[in-house]
């Protein structure tokens, strides 16, 4: 794919920027939107009476005919709990990896249309083609197992969206972030990097997942006669 210098690619966040969940974003070149993500917020103290935030995707709507298909990074609310909605208004094919697909696929048939949505599973390494872009997918550490971090090949150049992400070189499900191919994509060229990964502004580095079980088993050892109530994420499925 040869890089075009006269024709822009768009990134469009629908949601997401400067706010906390309700991630989703769509990249445009010509005829062909892809959209990143597709997740939900939880209400605001004013907001009374509202369960849950969506994204307005109006101008997906309006641009229906160019949407080529979904690409999700991982599998939490925030990524993946505005799909069964939006699929309602647009009607698009999905790719993720088993684990994120699995939690879709339960999503969508709670609300009951499943059989309407075509899915595809990947792996990571793999490369899927929608419209004028190549999207690879890469491995990547997260609290939920089966992240992955995106390689969008544009004809205007390399976009990197990391997804949420961790450097976890002892996760607790499945293999290391893979590092090198960051770096072989680096020496190419990345036209832009898309990267979210919380209190990365702060200095040092967070503990591997594992030892959030080491620090359970403490917990349990030092209390043994005691009653234990434990709350975490819903979504840390490890």
């Amino acid at each position: 794919m040869k890089p075009d210098d006269n024709k822009p690619v768009k990134i469009i966040p629908l949601g997401g920027l400067e706010q906390i969940g309700m991630n989703i974003t769509a990249i445009e070149y010509e005829d062909s939107i892809i959209v990143i993500d597709c997740g939900l917020s939880f209400p605001e103290d004013e907001m009374l009476g509202i369960d849950l935030v969506i994204p307005d995707v109006t101008y997906l709507k309006e641009n229906a005919d160019k949407v080529k298909g979904l690409v999700v990074t991982h599998g939490h609310e925030d990524h993946i709990g505005s799909i069964p909605y939006v699929e309602n208004e647009i009607n698009m094919p999905i790719y993720a990896t088993k684990l994120t697909m699995a939690l879709i696929e339960h999503k969508l048939e709670e609300h009951g249309n499943i059989n309407n949505v075509r899915r595809k599973v990947v792996t990571h390494g793999q490369i899927i083609n929608l419209g004028c872009f190549r999207i690879e997918f890469i491995r990547t550490n997260h609290s939920i197992a089966d992240a992955a971090a995106l390689a969008i090949y544009t004809p205007a150049g390399i976009i990197v969206h990391t997804g949420d992400f961790k450097v976890d070189y002892t996760p607790v499900f499945g293999e290391t972030i893979d590092l090198p191919r960051f770096g072989e994509l680096g020496k190419k060229g990345v036209l832009a990097l898309m990267a979210d990964s919380t209190n990365v502004e702060r200095p040092g580095y967070t503990q591997s997942e594992k030892t959030v079980g080491k620090t359970f088993d403490n917990l349990f050892n030092d209390n043994k006669d005691h009653r234990i109530i434990i709350a975490t994420f819903a979504s840390n499925v490890q």
